[in-house]
């Protein structure tokens, strides 16, 4: 049964074997892992994972057609939640999942952002598909044209690696784009900032202007912005991305002592 991808839902079925053996590998699935995986299409990365044998697995596909595919495929093999990923409770995630997803290219920073600022989400692992210029923003360096706000909520959450590229010619329809595979392993720094919500504003107000020298945010959040910006070493000329991640969470534990 052939299936039209769905350009409202960023649709793109990876269909190369080797590349989709490569990704369950990367994952380094054991017996006793649960599996989630976010946006499994036609179930050609499911198959893979099935293979691993891990305790159980979960797909989420908001896609109803895909998910009878799914059901037709795979039977009792997995668990299928055919539903938004953005639009599931914190109580989903009672699990520490190990997660693959080829996430939706059209909303993939937003579900990224959502688990990066929800404490009660815990992972084991999460091996992500991005558009590679989305990848390219999250691996990006402080004081490069990629440094954004994706950046530090990303890599303050989570230690990240990339695994590899993956061409178009990988999938169907093809993309215009390249495809990179990341890797995102958990920091135990929840308890380091009170709120990461404050973290999300924070960085929104500084990157709303990301040409303008920083010393108009600071002024919006303190009153005595220049001993603060001081005490952090940042000097007000700065643009936002010459801001380290580390020094976002210093402005952020300085917004949350003076809220108190």
């Amino acid at each position: 049964m052939q299936i039209k991808a769905k350009k409202s839902l960023g649709q793109n079925f990876l269909i190369d074997k080797n590349i989709l053996k490569k990704i369950v590998t990367a994952g380094e699935i054991s017996k006793e892992d649960k599996i989630l995986e976010i946006g499994p299409g036609t179930g050609n990365l499911t198959e893979y994972i099935i293979k691993s044998k891990p305790k159980t697995i979960i797909v989420v596909e908001k896609d109803i057609e895909l998910s009878k595919i799914l059901e037709s495929k795979f039977k009792n093999q997995i668990k299928i939640v055919n539903k938004d990923i953005l639009k599931l409770s914190e109580s989903f995630y009672n699990e520490k999942f190990l997660t693959y997803g080829n996430l939706p290219y059209n909303i993939s920073t937003q579900i990224l952002a959502y688990w990066c600022l929800n404490k009660k989400i815990k992972f084991k692992k999460l091996i992500l598909m991005f558009q590679k210029e989305v990848a390219d923003r999250i691996l990006a360096k402080v004081n490069t044209k990629n440094y954004s706000r994706i950046t530090i909520l990303a890599n303050w959450r989570f230690f990240i690696k990339k695994i590899f590229d993956i061409s178009p010619e990988c999938f169907s329809p093809r993309p215009k784009i390249k495809s990179t595979l990341l890797e995102f392993i958990p920091k135990n720094n929840l308890l380091e900032i009170q709120n990461p919500k404050n973290l999300e504003y924070i960085t929104r107000i500084f990157f709303s202007q990301r040409r303008k020298m920083v010393k108009k945010n600071f002024i919006k959040l303190f009153k005595d912005f220049g001993d603060i910006s001081k005490s952090i070493d940042i000097k007000l000329t700065d643009r936002p991305q010459n801001i380290s991640i580390d020094k976002y969470i210093k402005i952020v534990k300085e917004f949350e002592d003076k809220s108190n």
